[in-house]
């Protein structure tokens, strides 16, 4: 809305309309960096001012977050036996805030946000459900993992297809030449790495399956989740402001170009605004839990920004903590089933930790620490050589 009404502004001023010349201050709202600022302040306000009466709703409701017995986790039930009833589903006040940011702040009509809008909203409402069924069921057992599965990968292979049809997909160039969406880049190299042709639609479904499931992995402790979530945004929307603006992304950086990714940024900060806003009530002790509406469709989110940049390998670097917490996960099973040992105390990692005599905050915040450094980290290997 603010870009249209630059858009009406310009066409008033170019006119020489009197109100025009008077309201020059309008030609602000054609700038990235003022959109997404605004974006940011408008979601940290709508999630920690209205925060609350979410939380009272959700109460009211009876959508307490069901904990896993002690036969099922045993010492950790005696951790974490007194969130009982906490209230979850809160991710809807993460989704909701960034959609009417980016409705307000952004272009929705441009491919890329709208994609990830549309991946962000699909995975929402997947969590929703998977939320709803514990809650109703009064277990930690929501929707079976296979269908959960199922739906994530049908929406990142719709997802996926979108992007490899789009006609915008194809403005891509790196080092002055043209960039397929399905050429995969890293960095710290100046040329495309390979062309993965049609086989990029199950490989873009699959970043997005895994890191959704990722992040979900990683919401298991008071804003650990939402903590990491804020950092991955803010590099991401970094990467995406540079990467839609030619020089720095053709003349200086290296990095694939394409002008319509750099709407991405009010995106990428209305999540950041969101987290924080968030984050002012899931801070530990944690008066509202996101679930899964909040983590599977945070983790689709930032892939599918992520795989719109062409940054899609760099994921790993910047969201280390959710690579490093979906690991364990599969390095466990993979131990216990060839084996029948354990190599972490309890998967996810941060429970190993909190089972080795951590506090709950010591690992939540050097989580976060690993997590800025990884951030850090995406950014300075941007520049080539």
């Amino acid at each position: 809305m603010l870009y249209w009404i630059y858009e009406r502004w310009n066409d008033a001023h170019t006119a020489g309309a009197d109100w025009a010349h008077h309201l020059r201050v309008l030609n602000l709202l054609q700038y990235l960096t003022v959109r997404a600022g605004l974006a940011c302040l408008m979601t940290f306000v709508l999630s920690a001012v209205y925060g609350p009466w979410v939380i009272r709703k959700l109460i009211s409701l009876k959508v307490g977050q069901p904990i896993r017995s002690a036969e099922e986790v045993h010492k950790l039930n005696e951790l974490h036996g007194g969130k009982a009833g906490t209230p979850t589903m809160g991710g809807i006040m993460i989704l909701g805030s960034v959609l009417a940011a980016v409705l307000i702040c952004g272009r929705p009509l441009n491919p890329f946000v709208t994609v990830t809008t549309c991946v962000m909203l699909a995975l929402g409402m997947l969590g929703f459900v998977d939320d709803y069924t514990k809650v109703k069921l009064k277990s930690s057992d929501g929707v079976s993992g296979k269908m959960k599965l199922f739906w994530q990968f049908g929406i990142g292979l719709v997802a996926a297809t979108f992007l490899y049809y789009k006609t915008q997909s194809a403005g891509y160039t790196l080092m002055g030449e043209p960039l397929r969406i399905s050429e995969v880049t890293f960095p710290l190299f100046k040329y495309p790495l390979f062309d993965l042709g049609y086989l990029c639609i199950p490989f873009f479904a699959i970043i997005v399956v895994g890191c959704s499931n990722a992040v979900n992995l990683t919401d298991g402790l008071d804003g650990l989740a939402t903590g990491c979530t804020i950092t991955v945004a803010m590099t991401y929307a970094v990467i995406a402001y540079l990467a839609g603006h030619v020089y720095m992304a053709e003349e200086y950086l290296f990095i694939p170009y394409n002008t319509h990714v750099g709407e991405l940024a009010v995106f990428l900060m209305a999540l950041v605004g969101a987290g924080f806003g968030f984050l002012w009530h899931n801070c530990h002790p944690a008066k509202v839990f996101m679930g899964d509406t909040g983590s599977l469709a945070i983790g689709g989110a930032l892939a599918t920004a992520a795989i719109c940049a062409k940054q899609e390998l760099l994921l790993v670097i910047i969201g280390w903590v959710f690579v490093m917490e979906a690991l364990s996960v599969i390095l466990q099973v993979a131990s216990f089933k060839l084996t029948g040992k354990r190599i972490f105390a309890m998967s996810p990692i941060h429970h190993h930790f909190e089972l080795r005599g951590w506090h709950e905050s010591q690992v939540i915040v050097r989580f976060w620490i690993i997590s800025i450094f990884s951030g850090l980290m995406g950014i300075a290997i941007l520049k080539v050589v």
